[in-house]
């Protein structure tokens, strides 16, 4: 197998604080509101009327948070679309924007399943995780790993992080992962729901959101 540079997510450990999220943004000096790495909350379950007490109480509720940023697929959705040939995938497997091809024109953003490649209005040219390409190359960790102050994040070959994690690639609000297949191992919460067959939402529409306002 040729080299795949992936990133590990602990599901049943984050918090949801997005210390990643924020280390992103600083490490890239995003505008403000632009994000490369988002913290996704996804929720379920409902109220419902007790027989006895004729008070409302919660049925089978859930949250948990999902860390994610551009996967660095295996086969990128936004590389064929890309008019000028300005993305590219590496040989260790990271997936990159050449900023002196891009025209800013949104195709990548729009074939992309993980919302990964955004606008900036600044630049007017498309961007997204670079994988911290100039951290990596020297020895120190993506700013997103670095950051987590409870360790759910990690990288490495991502035939290691398979034999030492499983083999994982997605769970709600991710695509299935036979659509890309994304270059991550993740650790399920224990309320994880599977991909495509989830029952919940995104309770943190905000964190959807990439362009400033």
């Amino acid at each position: 197998m040729a080299s795949q540079l992936a990133f590990y997510f602990d599901a049943s450990a984050c918090i949801g604080c997005k210390t990643c999220q924020i280390a992103c943004i600083d490490r890239s000096d995003l505008p403000t509101g632009m994000k490369w790495r988002r913290v996704l909350e996804y929720t379920g379950g409902d109220w419902i009327q007790d027989p006895d007490s004729k008070t409302l109480v919660p049925a089978n509720m859930f949250a948990y948070y999902v860390s994610t940023a551009c996967m660095h697929c295996a086969n990128p959705t936004c590389l064929p679309v890309c008019p000028t040939t300005a993305i590219t995938k590496r040989d260790d497997g990271v997936v990159l924007i050449n900023q002196d091809l891009c025209i800013g024109c949104r195709y990548c953003e729009w074939a992309c399943p993980y919302g990964a490649p955004v606008f900036n209005p600044e630049t007017n040219k498309m961007s997204k995780c670079d994988f911290c390409y100039d951290l990596v190359a020297a020895g120190e960790d993506p700013a997103c790993v670095a950051s987590c102050p409870l360790r759910c994040l990690d990288f490495g070959e991502l035939t290691e992080l398979r034999s030492k994690y499983g083999r994982l690639a997605a769970i709600e609000p991710l695509p299935p992962a036979e659509y890309t297949d994304p270059a991550v191992v993740i650790t399920p919460h224990k309320d994880a729901q599977r991909s495509g067959a989830g029952v919940g939402y995104i309770g943190n529409v905000e964190g959807l959101e990439n362009e400033p306002r």
